[in-house]
């Protein structure tokens, strides 16, 4: 099986896993409390405020040999711990992320084609190539969540909220493989 044959089935679940994206994040209730308001609003967003778009920590510990010193362990201690993602200012546009979101789904569909082409003979069964591409697409779109709970503190049951998006996600895809592959 070529990868070049299963153009079908990489648009399609592509198509897919981005319409029940957004149905999830704009319609299903589940993601609505992942994030929540911080006491002092206008105080913290005035102390970030000038911050350029990237990636920051508190208390910021240039290397493991700082963590030696008493006043960043004092630091650590006191709290509070932060990682803080800051982007541009002004009001969100969709249509980039969207696309970027779209293309991230091409990117997963064209992974899955390629362990279908890999280990699925030609005329396999629906049931062989939805395991496959299923499997694959769950790990893509589901795992790199649990890293972000490991090391960066996000909530384990946004984790599990994120493995149930990628599930979805992967019996469609699975789906759209089995049928049209």
């Amino acid at each position: 099986m070529s990868i070049m044959t299963l153009w079908q089935p990489i648009l399609v679940s592509a198509v897919l896993a981005f319409v029940a994206g957004s149905v999830i994040w704009m319609a299903m209730p589940w993601h609505k409390n992942d994030w929540s308001k911080v006491a002092d609003e206008e105080g913290v967003r005035g102390a970030l405020r000038g911050l350029t778009p990237g990636q920051y920590n508190l208390p910021h510990c240039p290397d493991m040999n700082a963590l030696k010193e008493a006043d960043m362990q004092q630091k650590f201690n006191d709290g509070p711990l932060a990682f803080i993602t800051v982007v541009p200012p002004g009001l969100p546009v969709m249509g980039p992320k969207l696309g970027m979101m779209f293309g991230y789904n091409l990117l997963v569909a064209i992974v899955c084609a390629y362990f279908v082409s890999r280990t699925a003979a030609p005329g396999a069964d629906y049931l062989a190539i939805f395991r496959i591409s299923g499997a694959v697409a769950f790990v893509a779109y589901g795992m790199g969540y649990v890293q972000e709970s490991i090391w960066f503190g996000r909530p384990w049951l946004a984790t599990i909220k994120g493995f149930l998006d990628a599930l979805i996600y992967a019996l469609l895809t699975g789906g759209a493989f089995g049928w049209l592959a």
